[in-house]
């Protein structure tokens, strides 16, 4: 049978606390001080050793500056007489106590605020370890009485989730060529022109880069109208229909395209279609940036998402009838309509070369490479990306659990109990520093084996627009 995590509280009270919010763990009061603290370490260690995680958990008094009784405080590490000790899960539990409606902060924890952690974590210094403190005031109020029990369900299913596990790295994941390309084009317009550079839509659908961005002076916008006439612009990754392009014309802003060009390659597809009156067939996802930019290139288009959509569409002419794709789909899911489309259409005709871009097909191969050796797979990547979304589901069609995630910190708890091969990856949008994020993050649950798997290599490389070379 598996032991249950160990709770260390300084008082009785706040192990009744603990013990009355999760009964299945093991509390043990070790006592006030830095003094009682240390000899309970000692005495501890045995004990502590078969256990799958130590917590520390307890009040925290006085109120430090900006935080109110029944705040909860995760340390992200404790400072001590053996200098810093890093508890890399800290935004697992964190997210947690939010989930559960508690006020948690992460952060640092000195001797100045809390006398005793620092030494009751090294009762298990081979153990996974967090440390979890309420704040109170000299009363100890029934408030925070209450917020210190409910943090205790989530220390049990810290516990479960805690041991060793093995990770899988898909390669290729994160960013694509175009994306990078699209980065590049905001960071040298910044350097070159100086801010604010103002940017139509977000370039890449991440928040993280986007925030990245904003703080050097890039100035995002939903429409064109937005930034001033005359302004510095950037037309994002996923591209602009031509009434963009001429409303920017007309503003006499300083255009810099970043669309991708496997993006830039879908508009002139559908152009092409256009000029021999076909009528153009969308296979795409509405509202989609990228969608409504393909979607203004001609006035004969339909858009299409499902198997269901491609069968209710009306065209003029049967016999002319083409189709392009959004770039960021599942190649399953455009297989599954277009194959629609052809049966109503048989004279249907495509693109030259898949819409869907390399990178997407890629991700999506390396994802279906793991998917099925994994009990669960991270996928990071914001929720407005489409091509992270489509590895999600990738990994759902094998069989895999799956869930994505922005970055570590809105990891659930109970989605690694119990999973042993975890595989994390990343959306084509997504940086690979974030990955870093969350494999670090896994460590403080347990030791980790760490394999990368390598479905092909990536060479693509595109150039820069002229006004940024």
């Amino acid at each position: 049978m598996t032991r249950p995590g160990i709770v260390l509280t300084p008082r009785r009270a706040e192990a009744r606390a603990v013990a009355g919010g999760a009964p299945g763990l093991e509390t043990i009061v070790t006592g006030e001080g830095a003094e009682r603290s240390r000899r309970s370490a000692i005495n501890l260690a045995a004990r502590c050793r078969g256990a799958p995680g130590l917590a520390v958990a307890g009040w925290l008094t006085p109120p430090p500056p900006g935080l109110a009784p029944g705040d909860v405080v995760v340390a992200t590490e404790v400072m001590g007489p053996f200098g810093s000790v890093p508890l890399p899960s800290a935004p697992l539990v964190a997210h947690g106590l939010r989930a559960a409606g508690l006020r948690a902060h992460e952060g640092p924890v000195t001797p100045a605020a809390d006398r005793e952690s620092a030494w009751l974590v090294e009762a298990a210094p081979d153990r996974p370890r967090i440390v979890v403190r309420v704040v109170a005031d000299e009363r100890r109020t029934l408030a925070a009485y209450r917020a210190l029990r409910r943090t205790a369900r989530v220390l049990a299913a810290w516990a479960a989730a805690a041991g060793p596990r093995t990770v899988l790295l898909p390669e290729p994941r994160s960013f694509c060529a175009g994306v990078e390309r699209a980065i590049e084009v905001v960071e040298r317009a910044l350097e070159r022109y100086g801010p604010p550079v103002y940017v139509r839509r977000q370039i890449i659908h991440n928040r993280h880069v986007v925030a990245d961005l904003e703080s050097r002076g890039a100035v995002f916008v939903e429409e064109v109208d937005e930034a001033p006439e005359g302004a510095r612009l950037v037309f994002s990754a996923h591209g602009v229909s031509p009434a963009v392009e001429a409303e920017a014309a007309a503003r006499g802003q300083a255009v810099i395209d970043a669309t991708c060009p496997l993006v830039a390659k879908v508009h002139r597809e559908v152009r092409r279609f256009a000029d021999r009156d076909y009528s153009v067939v969308l296979v795409g996802h509405a509202h989609h940036d990228e969608v409504e930019g393909t979607v203004g290139e001609a006035a004969d288009i339909r858009l299409v998402s499902t198997p269901d959509d491609a069968a209710r569409v009306e065209v003029a002419d049967p016999e002319r009838v083409a189709y392009v794709t959004q770039t960021t789909l599942a190649l399953d899911d455009v297989a599954d309509v277009v194959a629609v489309l052809r049966d109503r259409f048989p004279a249907l005709v495509g693109p030259a070369a898949d819409d869907v871009c390399y990178a997407t097909q890629n991700r999506q191969d390396a994802v279906r490479a793991i998917a099925g050796e994994c009990d669960l797979v991270l996928v990071v990547g914001s929720q407005n990306s489409s091509n992270s979304q489509r590895l999600v589901e990738v990994a759902g069609r094998a069989g895999c659990r799956a869930h994505l995630i922005d970055d570590e910190r809105e990891i659930d708890l109970a989605w690694l109990a119990g999973a042993a091969t975890v595989g994390v990856t990343a959306g084509a949008s997504a940086p690979a520093a974030i990955v870093d994020r969350v494999v670090a993050t896994l460590g403080g649950l347990g030791p980790l084996d760490v394999h990368t798997r390598t479905v092909t290599a990536e060479t693509v490389r595109f150039s820069l627009p002229e006004e940024v070379r």
